[in-house]
Parts: structure tokens; sequence; C-alpha cells
């Protein structure tokens, strides 16, 4: 038998083995059978609760801006929402008091860059963006119109916008990093260029990662098929960056005013991403990290998966997606992220690690943890808050 499809039965069985070991994993059987949600809003408080309290315990010092730790904050502002529990609110500031309410901290445009980097020249690198969505929520969230914790967003976002570049979200991530910031800033100043740019920069993201088929995106540029194929010889869509996107539409759809030049655009692009989506759905209900090849990088993963989850959550919550049709697909994703993602120890579990792609041999287990993981696990369950409220 070739090793990589032997590789394919032994890993499954691996990961199945794993969460057999959980004690939630007879309910989550159990659950498997039923369309209805079964958890009630103060379950879900509960949960979002513990799992923040944990992580907030676990890391008190605030760490820097890039967008591992600035996607945790992402999801704190939800969980702040949705709880109204100061301390996060309070965690959140201290975080961008320690970053000077900024990304990468040069401040010669002259030798700013947007390619891949994680030095302060990178500051109209996507990834250093993705801070500026918290500082904005902390400015409408504490009362206070203190233009200082909005000025470095508008500085590079609008000198951003001042070129005749339109090619900063060259991988899949940034529709997720930065795009969400073009829409926020657009509510707080009523500048339309923000709009404007926005479609600009969209329209070439999709011209060099949409396959309209498939109707998903690849991470960027070097996975196009069929010059880059899945282990299986299959179009390689990675299940992250997918998430990604996913949420990122949700993300500026609910900020956009409803007389907005490109909205039902956006939503048609959103929906045709849900449905291709709910048909690679695993039955346990994850997404596996190659979408459309689940045997390249067999078993869980929970990050990709509760971007999906949150999206389909903020579809259904708003009209956008039926429910009818969608529910059952968010029951098996959100039985999946509470009862084998979710680990005694209250940390969140099956995340795959930084990088940009499906990886055959990464072992991802109950133990493999992160902020960004963390932080759009509280997104989806505070967009479930919504659906129970």
């Amino acid at each position: 038998m070739p090793f990589n499809k032997l590789f394919s039965i032994v890993i499954p069985c691996f990961h199945l083995l794993l969460a057999c070991k959980s004690s939630n994993y007879n309910d989550y059987k159990r659950n498997q059978n039923s369309c209805e949600i079964t958890s009630t809003k103060d379950e879900v408080i509960s949960i979002i609760k513990k799992v923040n309290n944990t992580w907030q315990l676990n890391h008190p010092k605030p760490g820097n801006a890039f967008w591992n730790v600035s996607v945790y904050h992402t999801g704190n502002m939800a969980a702040y929402e949705v709880t109204k529990n100061q301390n996060y609110l309070n965690y959140s500031l201290s975080w961008a008091n320690k970053n000077q309410w900024m990304g990468a901290k040069s401040t010669d445009k002259a030798n700013w860059k947007s390619s891949y980097g994680e030095t302060d020249d990178h500051v109209l690198f996507g990834d250093w963006q993705t801070c500026f969505q918290t500082y904005i929520d902390l400015y409408n969230f504490t009362g206070k119109k203190d233009e200082t914790k909005i000025a470095r967003a508008r500085e590079v976002m609008e000198y951003e916008m001042s070129t005749p570049k339109n090619n900063y979200w060259w991988w899949v991530d940034a529709m997720y990093m930065a795009m969400p910031v073009m829409t926020k800033l657009y509510k707080v100043t009523g500048n339309k260029l923000y709009l404007e740019k926005l479609e600009d920069y969209l329209e070439y993201s999709n011209a060099i990662m949409w396959d309209d088929e498939a109707k998903l995106y690849y991470r960027d540029a070097k996975y196009i098929y069929p010059k880059h194929k899945s282990l299986n010889g299959k179009k390689d869509f990675w299940s992250r960056g997918d998430g990604w996107i996913f949420a990122g539409y949700a993300k500026i759809i609910q900020d956009l005013p409803e007389n907005a030049q490109y909205k039902q655009k956006y939503i048609e692009h959103f929906q045709n991403m849900a449905k291709a989506l709910s048909e690679a759905q695993q039955k346990e209900g994850y997404w596996s990290r190659s979408i459309l090849d689940p045997e390249a990088a067999p078993g869980p993963e929970t990050s990709g998966t509760a971007l999906f989850c949150y999206g389909f959550l903020w579809g259904i919550n708003n009209g956008v997606l039926n429910k009818d049709t969608y529910l059952p697909v968010v029951k098996k994703s959100w039985d999946y992220l509470t009862n084998i993602a979710l680990q005694e120890n209250e940390t969140i579990g099956y995340v795959q690690p930084i990088g940009e792609k499906a990886i055959p041999s990464q072992v991802i287990d109950k133990n493999s943890s992160s902020d960004f993981g963390t932080g759009v696990f509280l997104l989806a369950a505070s967009e479930m808050c919504r659906y129970l409220d």
C-alpha cells in the first residue's frame, strides 16, 4: 500500500482515539443526530467567561500588536459586547496602551512596506493593521470619543489610500486582518473613500485568489490549481484561509449602510461561499485543513471551523443565509467546538499552528492552542449568544 494512502487511514483513526478520550465525546455523538441548538444563552455566556477568563489569567502581560495577538482581541471585543464584562474591556485597553495604539511603529513613510514583514517598517502590511479593529472598537465602546485612539489607524489607512496601489491584500488572511478596518473607519469618519478603496482592493484579491468554479479562495497566487495541487491532486483550499475571508465578509457587510453601492454584490459572494463550505463540512462538524481533500491533512481543526461557524451564524442572524438550510451546519460545528475543541482545562485545542497551508505530517491535538484560536472561538460563541437571544 502506498505510504500516503496508509497515512490517510492511520491519522484519522489516531485523531478519533484522541477525541474519544474527551469526557464530552459521548454527549457530542448523541447530539450529532439533532438539528436543534441545545445550548442556552446562559450556558454559552458561561463558556465564554470560562474560556476568556482562563486565557487572560494565563496571559497577564499584554502582547505585541501583530496579527495573532490582535485576532485574539477581536474575539475579546466580541465577548465584551455580549457579556459587558469590564475586565475584558480593560484587558484590551491595557494592550492598546502598551502598543501606543499603533501596529508597526515606523514614522518614516518613505520606508513603509506592504510586503510580508514583522519589523516596524512593515506599516502597510495587513497583519500589522488587524489591531486597528480593536482600537476602533475601544474608541466606540468607552463612550469617550478620544481621537488619539484611532489617529494611527487613520494615518496609516489614509496614507495607503493616497497611493495608486491596489495590491495590498495579496494573501487571503488580509481580508480578515485589514478589510474590516476599512468599513469600521468609514462608520467613524463618513469618508466614502474607504468604501471605494475597499472595492478596489477586493477586486484585486478576487482576481488572483478566487476560484469561481469551487466558490472558494486560494491562500495566495502560488496555490492556484493546477500549478499547485493538494496531496491527492485536488484543488487545495486552506481551511483557516477561507475562514478568514468568510468571517471578513460578515464583518464588512454588517458595517455597510443599506444603500452602499457594492453591498449586494458582497452578500451574493458570501452566499456562494456558504453553499460551497456547507457541502465540504465533515460529518463530525469540523472542516479539514485542506477543504476539498480531507485525506491530505486529516483530523479536526478548530480555527477554520470557528471562523466558519461565526460566519454562518452571522448570516442566519441577519437574514443573509437561510436558517432552515444552514442551521444544521451551525449545529454540527458548534457541537464540535464545545465538545471536542473546548478542553476540560478551559483551553481551546486542535488549532493548527501559525502557517499558510495544510501540512500532512503536522499533528494537531487537544493541546494545540493559540491566541488567535481562542479569539475566533470567542467570536463564534458571541455570535451564538446573539442567535439564542
